[in-house]
């Protein structure tokens, strides 16, 4: 079963991500809304018990905007966002590809997602799993 390493830039923020199902990182999604465009953010969904905190989570910062339900985590120091709650299951994890240790993004197959137009777009995730 992989476990995949990462965080934040200056390493405040260290996290490790172990699939339940045994599934590789290979599939990622790029959203066009203007905080992931911005960002640059890579989604790679999980559920939270995927998910260890290496840190403590009080290490991270929390952006909320619009309709609440989104949650941006993001390191107070270097300004990295590692870590989201996605507006459109905020029960899942979302983990910026960029932060993850030693991926060939260029490997990764990128599946785009129209955030600009959110209610238009987001029937199209109910069926997508990374």
């Amino acid at each position: 079963m992989p476990t995949y390493r990462g965080g934040c830039h200056c390493g405040r923020t260290l996290f490790e991500v172990t699939p339940l199902d045994g599934r590789e990182l290979t599939r990622v999604s790029e959203c066009n809304c203007s905080i992931c465009a911005a960002s640059a953010f890579l989604h790679w969904r999980i559920e939270p018990d995927e998910l260890r905190m290496l840190t403590p989570w009080e290490n991270l910062s929390t952006y909320i905007w619009g309709s609440g339900r989104a949650r941006h985590y993001f390191c107070p120091i270097c300004g990295v966002a590692p870590l989201r709650n996605p507006r459109s299951d905020p029960s899942k994890v979302s983990v910026n590809a960029r932060c993850i240790e030693g991926i060939d993004l260029s490997k990764l197959e990128l599946e785009h997602f129209d955030g600009r137009n959110w209610k238009a777009a987001q029937s199209k995730l109910k069926g997508w799993k990374s």
